[in-house]
């Protein structure tokens, strides 16, 4: 239902509860949490409101028996020095640097990854090595035009061959769409490492510094990525965060956000507010609605759902890698990782476990199918290529996860940049995180950005606290 000025305060009136002297923080994800942890720091009184019974969003530790799995292949890559201090701080003894390379699959050869040439010679032979570095040379010495779409630009970086066997497949994948249809900052700087440069520095010069690359080392907590979550909570306070708590309506007047609604049914007072809820999803609970033509722009933003099937498994180990990226189309996942690699605190001593993970939409074939027979469909493709046998399958879970990655789809910058306008009008709104900002970030981007939005409440406290 929409209201115009009347009704609304006639409603407001009639159920409103106080909520003054606080910021109000919509979803308990990395970015709620990290919003809550500095706005605790600094003094900063809030609550937060999530939706489920666990905080954490899609970055979570979970338990099977005696065994331990992220909702995800979570790292913590040292992106920003300030952010991993914190971290350190933030977790002490239980977080530890490792460096541990990750692979791709392809055709029964492990081939590290980012590309090594000396890999490519060694696993597929010389004529496609000698074929990749031709290409990589015409590539460097003709001129390049400026492409916007991700096929042409990792076809006009890598060459066709590094292109075909182990990008555009794995992207199209990834993101449920044809490459020429995918922005061309969706590799971020994976694509530059990748180039003629780095081929010269490693045949010629013998570069091989695994420290330098973007899959290389990496912080890990000891009992698993949740951990991260679990101390960002423990700093906000349980007392400040709200579970089982689903908002359901975004109350305005067109200048400003006045109040929540929780559950359908609670009403409560707001005077500043982060939302980190899904972008479409925070558009669609607004009311009064958006105006039509930030309604009609919202169907052009689409997000991508992640299935994990997660195997747990009576052998030692199965492969000495961070991770591993399936490219070719005969499997229908897209990356697998190995928790014991991360952690020998997340197996029982003797046994492993596999967090597979297939991309999907919302009703789709994989995001619908059942779980025993998703289970079998993964674990039958192992067996297949050897990695274990039938014997080897001791118990699986399956967990599904909503609103996994924003899809970036050429022309998505212009649709945001309308929302982002249209959002700036109410002056006691600020937005972030990954779904809320409709950008494919790190954690440590996600921290920074709520750490910046915290701060410039902190620089005008007595305005925030002065209700």
């Amino acid at each position: 239902m929409n209201y115009n000025s009347e009704q609304l305060a006639k409603e407001m009136e009639s159920g409103l509860k106080s909520n003054v002297h606080r910021i109000t923080i919509l979803g308990a994800g990395p970015a709620g949490l990290s919003a809550g942890y500095y706005a605790q720091k600094k003094g900063i009184p809030f609550k937060l409101y999530e939706a489920t019974e666990r905080v954490g969003g899609n970055s979570v530790t979970l338990s099977r028996g005696d065994f331990l799995f992220d909702s995800g292949a979570h790292r913590i890559h040292d992106k920003d020095k300030t952010i991993t201090m914190e971290l350190k701080k933030l977790l002490g003894d239980d977080l530890h640097k490792l460096s541990i390379p990750s692979n791709i699959y392809y055709e029964g050869n492990l081939i590290k990854f980012p590309l090594s040439q000396v890999d490519l010679l060694k696993n597929l032979g010389l004529y496609t090595f000698l074929k990749t570095a031709i290409e990589l040379f015409w590539l460097k010495v003709r001129s390049k035009k400026h492409t916007s779409d991700f096929k042409s630009f990792v076809l006009n970086n890598c060459g066709k061959t590094v292109s075909d066997k182990f990008l555009l497949n794995y992207s199209e994948k990834l993101w449920g769409l044809p490459c020429d249809r995918l922005c061309n900052n969706i590799g971020g700087g994976l694509i530059n490492s990748l180039g003629f440069r780095t081929f010269c520095k490693e045949i010629f010069l013998r570069f091989r510094n695994n420290d330098e690359n973007i899959e290389g080392a990496f912080y890990y907590p000891r009992n698993g990525f949740g951990a991260v979550m679990e101390r960002l909570e423990d700093v906000c306070g349980k007392e400040n965060i709200l579970r089982n708590s689903r908002i359901t309506r975004i109350l305005h007047d067109h200048k400003q956000i006045q109040a929540i609604e929780v559950n359908g049914e609670e009403l409560l007072e707001v005077k500043e507010i982060i939302s980190t809820l899904p972008l479409t999803l925070f558009l669609e609970i607004m009311d009064p609605a958006p105006p039509a033509k930030i309604l009609s722009a919202m169907k052009n933003l689409r997000y991508r759902n992640v299935v994990l099937v997660n195997l747990f498994l009576e052998t030692e180990s199965i492969a000495k890698a961070a991770c591993l990226y399936f490219p070719q189309h005969t499997f229908p996942f897209t990356r697998v990782h190995e928790p014991k690699n991360r952690s020998i605190h997340m197996s029982p001593q003797g046994k492993t476990s596999l967090v597979v993970e297939i991309p999907c939409d919302n009703g789709d074939e994989f995001w619908c199918m059942d779980d025993e027979e998703l289970t079998q469909m993964v674990f039958s493709q192992f067996v297949k290529i050897g990695w274990v046998k039938e014997t080897h399958l001791k118990d699986a879970s399956v967990v599904r996860l909503d609103y996994a990655y924003p899809v970036l789809e050429i022309g998505y910058n212009e649709t945001i940049d309308k929302i982002n306008t249209f959002l700036k009008c109410f002056k006691n709104l600020n937005w972030t995180g990954r779904c809320s900002k409709f950008t494919y970030t790190s954690f440590h981007h996600i921290m920074k950005d709520s750490k910046t939005v915290i701060e410039e409440y902190s620089s005008n406290k007595s305005t925030v606290l002065a209700y």
